[in-house]
C-alpha cells in the first residue's frame, strides 16, 4: 500500500495532489469508512483491472477513506476471480431468467431487429453466458456496495461503541477508587 508520501511524489497524482493527500480522505471517521468500504467493493467488481485507481479516485468527491476503499478492492483478486466469475453468473442467470441455451420467441426477435443490431454487433464473437456474467458483475457490484456500506457503518458504531463504554467503565472505576481513598 503506498504512503501519502509515495502518491505525493507520484507524477501522475501530481496535478490533483493537494485534493488527494487532503488529511480528511485518510482518517477513519464514522462516515468515511463505510463509504470507502462501499467505493472500493462497487470498483473491485465493476472494473477487472485498474481497480485501486479507480476506488482512490471516486473516494475524492464522496470524501471517503481513500486508504480503506483501495484495500477493499482486492475481494477481487486472481484467486478470488474464478469464485466470484461463477458467482456472477449465477445471478446474472437468476436475474435474467436466461438458461443456457440460446434465447428464443420474442426476445430473439427483437435483439434481431434493426434497433439493436449496433448493440449485437459489439459482442458478436462473444457468448450468452459472458453478457450474463458480466450483467452479474454489474449487479455485484451495486449489491455488494450498498450491503457493505450498511454493514461496515454498523460494525463501526459497534466498535465504537464498545470502547466508549469501555473508557466510561475504567473512568468510573478510577472515580470510586477516588472518592474511596479520600474517604479514608
Amino acid at each position: 500500500m503506498p504512503t501519502r508520501e509515495e502518491m505525493a511524489e507520484n507524477k501522475y497524482l501530481r496535478p490533483i495532489a493537494h485534493r488527494f493527500l487532503s488529511p480528511e480522505l485518510w482518517r477513519f471517521t464514522r462516515r468515511s469508512v463505510p463509504r470507502g468500504v462501499a467505493l472500493g467493493i462497487f470498483a473491485g467488481f465493476i472494473v477487472p483491472v485498474g481497480q485501486i485507481f479507480l476506488a482512490a479516485f471516486m473516494a475524492l468527491p464522496a470524501r471517503a477513506n481513500v486508504p480503506l476503499a483501495a484495500l477493499v478492492t482486492f475481494i477481487t483478486n486472481p484467486f478470488t476471480f474464478p469464485f466470484w466469475a461463477v458467482v456472477a453468473n449465477r445471478v446474472g442467470e437468476f436475474i435474467l431468467k436466461v438458461d443456457a441455451g440460446v434465447t428464443g420467441g420474442a426476445a430473439q426477435s427483437e435483439i434481431a431487429s434493426g434497433r439493436w443490431a449496433w448493440f449485437v454487433g459489439m459482442f458478436e464473437g462473444v457468448g450468452v453466458t459472458v453478457l450474463v456474467t458480466i450483467f452479474g458483475f454489474i449487479v455485484l457490484s451495486i449489491v455488494g456496495a450498498a450491503v457493505g456500506y450498511l454493514v461496515s457503518g454498523f460494525i463501526w458504531r459497534f466498535v465504537v461503541a464498545r470502547k466508549r463504554s469501555r473508557r466510561l467503565r475504567k473512568m468510573t472505576e478510577r472515580l470510586d477508587q477516588r472518592l474511596a481513598e479520600s474517604a479514608e
